[in-house]
């Protein structure tokens, strides 16, 4: 027992533990510095490419879920080469099935849009303003237009039709709108033509130049409703819904588009990727901590004399051990503090170049580069541990070493 108060008593104090473990940074500083700049590097390298992991997926996630009713929404429609459309009753038995919060129809017809004296045949597409919501479409100029509110949005290729530039310029202007209710089937109303009398003040601009002009109506600017529908969207009342959704519907014959299986795929691809990536910083951060391994063996090596001093004036194993253990904790706690500055500044960097770029072009900003704050906190952790184990051996050792071995190195 008087051993163990003894021993207790020998035992460094915390401040007197840390005032030993900075000397390091005094007595070796260079050697110190490179060994911290190593592990920085390769921990810099690691958030570096991380960081653009989590940045590509971003921005791909980004782009296909636009609004958080999207994911749980399924476009519903019969194959093309059945020639089947959607009829009022169909419509209605879908909006019946169990788990279906809502429905949004969509009817495609062909149409004529005018302006003053110039005049495009496009494609109009009938729909309620909840569509927009549902598919994640939001329009890249103006805004789409609202519940009960008669308005128009139309793609790039549609405006150029009516010589109108695909800008804000263009929103707020009154559109001429001719339809025709024509298609396959005998659904009533089929080869029916629509003037709208009153024109249609156009509320936003998709851009889209991959399809032919099409053009977004607003139901309520329709006096008569569509025969039939080529598209409907429902949203399930619980993500945990869209699978069984999607399988009942593909039984009945339909054709279904789920975005949340585009979403799926592209995590696994961007998952894919950011793990490619990580291996390369990891093979970077494994490299430095093999110089910090190397730096704490010599160190150890050299002080093999002051450790036999050090226990011959009391000190315990515990505390030369603890004096390693906290030499290589900073070591490597300050590796990781300036990793994670360099990934984040050279990210923050290259993402402030890109977005003058994008913005020069006529784009908007864009961020490569994003670094979550959970992965910060994980990278100090490990670059502790890092350290940790790179002093593990030497501390261990200095517990093994005697006052008499020591002095014999001298």
């Amino acid at each position: 027992m008087n051993e163990h108060m003894e021993e207790s008593r020998n035992h460094l104090s915390a401040i007197d533990l840390m005032r030993l473990s900075l000397r390091v940074f005094k007595t070796k500083p260079i050697r110190t510095f490179l060994t911290i700049m190593g592990m920085s590097v390769g921990i810099g390298t690691v958030m570096f490419l991380i960081s653009m992991g989590y940045g590509l997926q971003f921005i791909l996630i980004g782009k296909l879920v636009t609004t958080e009713d999207s994911l749980m929404a399924l476009g519903v429609s019969y194959p093309a080469e059945s020639e089947l459309s959607i009829n009022p009753q169909t419509m209605e038995s879908i909006a019946n099935m169990p788990n279906v919060g809502e429905i949004s129809p969509m009817a495609e017809f062909p149409g004529e849009i005018k302006v003053g004296g110039s005049t495009g045949l496009i494609i109009a597409r009938i729909i309620e303003p909840s569509y927009f919501r549902l598919s994640g479409l939001i329009p890249d100029v103006g805004k789409a237009f609202k519940e009960g509110e008669k308005g128009i949005v139309l793609s790039s290729q549609a405006a150029k039709l009516l010589n109108m530039a695909p800008d804000q310029t263009s929103v707020g202007k009154d559109i001429g709108l001719k339809l025709t209710y024509q298609g396959a089937g005998d659904q009533g109303g089929i080869g029916e033509e629509i003037v709208l009398n009153d024109p249609i003040k156009l509320t936003g601009i998709i851009i889209d130049d991959t399809q032919a002009p099409f053009a977004f109506v607003s139901a309520a600017a329709i006096d008569k409703k569509p025969p039939f529908y080529k598209e409907i969207l429902l949203k399930a009342t619980n993500i945990d819904y869209v699978e069984t959704l999607r399988d009942a519907l593909i039984e009945q014959g339909f054709i279904i588009s789920a975005r949340l299986d585009l979403v799926n795929q592209a995590k696994k691809v961007m998952n894919i990727i950011t793990t490619i990536l990580g291996v390369f910083g990891i093979a970077a951060l494994i490299v430095s901590a093999i110089g910090m391994f190397n730096t704490m063996i010599v160190g150890f090596l050299e002080r093999i004399y002051e450790v036999g001093i050090m226990k011959s004036l009391g000190a315990t194993d515990r505390d030369v051990k603890n004096l390693f253990l906290m030499e290589s904790l900073l070591m490597g706690l300050s590796g990781g503090i300036g990793g994670v500055t360099i990934g984040i500044a050279a990210g923050e960097t290259v993402n402030f170049v890109l977005s003058i770029f994008a913005q020069r072009l006529g784009g908007s900003p864009i961020r490569l580069f994003i670094t979550p704050g959970w992965f910060v906190v994980t990278t100090l952790i490990l670059s502790s541990m890092i350290g940790l184990i790179a002093g593990f051996w030497p501390a261990h050792r200095s517990t093994t070493l005697s006052p008499k071995e020591a002095f014999k190195t001298r």
